[in-house]
């Protein structure tokens, strides 16, 4: 399928949120070969029009919608520049994957088809939009900021949709913030010291929306209880902490680097390695098999970073939740309100801290987000609100979603369920910016997106392709 070549095409260019320069070229320089017209945003947005196939020009205005970003999280040991190197994808029966790292399916696949669909002429359609957005999975300023008359259309197929027997018609807000806690770095302890290497590593991770309730391990929470144990047993030096890979991800693995008096502060690391692994295992180990925690010896530094910093991250750390915070009663098996700390790093004078907070009530959102805010604030921190995105809720009853239905059983033989999602979307967005506009979101099966075991159904490519196509013939 021509989608598919473009999708290498694609993963050939490195697009992690905030560095999509170099694909949105690929897009303009897509839409000239094509003699198609085009507009690009100082967000890099970029929006491509092709006429109505002929004798349809009357036709209601289509706009197709997708993202150009992925986001971009590598195995641990995976030697990946996700500024430079490419996505290398694989075929393994009916699934495409990546090599060590995540795939960018998510929404990778549904902007090839959108592309391909304006490269072939034979596909019949009213006057068409394809609208790629920009930053999507780490705050979503590209739609943020479009300019209200950068689209005509009002009536959006949005290929971001990764259940493919779904069509989504709503998804929750979310809330993401950073918060940069100042820290010290001071002389080492004099003395005979032991260092020590923690990895924990192993974890599923996933979407910190849609996987957040399925009780994986998140590795900020097991850092945090893994030294907050060591530190019951003996002062614990901490001199570098990096842990996740990605906002919107749940963190599969942290590394630390620690210091204590050798003797029997060293010996009990070690059993604590031991007993750490077994709890692990007894935990987690249906939803997270893989799960482990190596301590080995480490290069000694010459700085640590001060004790009082450390209880200070540790403290914030404890005051916020982590995972699922409320479930809907009116949408039963639905998360209606989650917290996810996907990033800790250690820069030279701060600890940042990324929280991605989500609900489908926007007050509780707001509410959880600034309680989050307040207890790094009590500690000493300054809070960065890189994206408050709304919530959105479609009709389920309007004549656009019961014609997407309706595609579906025509073409595949069944109706597709229509729920609201816990991630967050661009519709939300859209709905406040173009007024009268109405989506339906569907895509292929996509499993385990935001993480190293991504995975896409070709099957189910193939299945949204045909629907998409016979869904714009029937408007047009």
């Amino acid at each position: 399928m021509r989608y598919l070549e473009i999708f290498k095409q694609l993963n050939a260019i490195p697009r992690p949120s905030h560095h999509e320069e170099r694909v949105a070229d690929f897009l303009c320089d897509f839409a000239s070969r094509l003699g198609l017209d085009f507009d690009r945003d100082d967000q890099n947005c970029v929006v491509i029009r092709k006429p109505a196939t002929p004798g349809h020009e009357q036709a209601t205005p289509i706009v197709i919608l997708n993202h150009m970003d992925m986001v971009c999280v590598a195995e641990a040991g995976k030697t990946f520049d996700p500024l430079n190197d490419p996505i290398e994808a694989y075929v393994d029966g009916d699934w495409m994957r990546a090599r060590g790292t995540s795939l960018g399916a998510d929404n990778g696949i549904g902007l090839s088809m959108a592309l391909a669909i304006l490269e072939d002429d034979s596909i019949v359609h009213g006057p068409l939009e394809v609208i790629t957005t920009t930053n999507e999975e780490d705050g979503m300023t590209g739609a943020a900021n479009l300019s209200p008359d950068f689209i005509k259309g009002r009536k959006v197929i949005n290929l971001d949709s990764e259940d493919y027997d779904t069509i989504t018609t709503g998804a929750a807000g979310a809330y993401l913030q950073i918060h940069h806690l100042p820290l010290n770095r001071v002389p080492a302890p004099a003395g005979k010291l032991s260092w020590f290497d923690i990895n924990i590593g192993g974890g599923r991770g996933g979407h910190s929306g849609v996987d957040i309730n399925k009780g994986r391990a998140s590795a900020t929470t097991l850092m945090w209880a893994l030294l907050s144990a060591i530190g019951d047993d003996d002062v614990v030096n901490l001199a570098d902490l990096d842990v996740g890979n990605a906002s919107a991800s749940i963190a599969s693995q942290a590394h630390a680097v620690i210091c204590v008096e050798q003797g029997d502060a060293a010996q009990a690391i070690k059993a604590r390695e031991e007993h750490f692994n077994e709890w692990l295992h007894d935990e987690y180990g249906t939803t997270d098999p893989d799960l482990h925690c190596t301590i080995t010896p480490a290069e000694p530094r010459k700085h640590i970073i001060s004790a009082d910093d450390v209880d200070a991250l540790l403290t914030a750390l404890e005051q916020i939740p982590q995972g699922v915070v409320e479930m809907s009663q009116e949408m039963p098996g639905t998360v209606l309100t989650s917290n996810n700390v996907g990033r800790i790093t250690t820069e030279k004078n701060e600890f940042t801290i990324s929280t991605h907070t989500r609900s489908f009530v926007e007050a509780d959102m707001v509410k959880l987000g600034n309680d989050i805010k307040a207890a790094f604030e009590q500690e000493g921190a300054t809070t960065e609100l890189i994206m408050s995105a709304p919530a959105w809720q479609e009709n389920q009853h309007s004549d656009f979603l019961k014609l997407t239905s309706d595609t579906f059983n025509q073409v595949l033989g069944w109706r597709p369920r229509m729920v609201a999602m816990h991630f967050v979307l661009e519709a939300g967005f859209f709905v406040q910016k173009f007024p009268g506009i109405e989506i339906a979101s569907i895509g292929p099966k996509i499993i385990e997106p935001h993480s190293t075991g991504e995975h896409v159904s070709l099957k189910t490519c193939a299945d949204i392709w045909n629907v998409t196509i016979e869904l714009l013939r029937q408007l047009a």
